[in-house]
């Protein structure tokens, strides 16, 4: 299976690289390599995590992220890269703006 990233969910890594790098430094590149470590795998096991919002839910191991996708045609496509610490009524905003 392939595994796509789309514009939004891009944007959300960039962001939260951002905010970890400005952390400490050495942090945001550590947070983009685990979060590639984490979106690899789904090549081979998209699909097997729990439906939150309509989307297949995905949890970091070593950060509060959630990441979320959709298996459409033999792809596991991510959507969204989000904040578990977000407040949820933000979070079901998100969802229901992506339709």
């Amino acid at each position: 299976m392939k595994v796509q990233v789309l514009r939004s969910a891009i944007k959300d890594r960039t962001a939260a690289r951002k905010f970890y790098d400005r952390q400490e430094a050495g942090v945001g590149d550590y947070f983009f390599d685990s979060l590639f470590a984490e979106i690899d795998p789904l090549a081979l096991y998209g699909g097997i995590h729990s439906i939150h919002f309509g989307f297949h839910r995905l949890l970091a191991k070593r950060f509060l992220y959630t990441i979320y996708y959709k298996i459409i045609d033999s792809q596991a496509i991510v959507f969204r890269i989000l904040d578990c610490r977000s407040n949820p009524n933000k979070l079901r905003k998100v969802f229901e703006e992506m339709g």
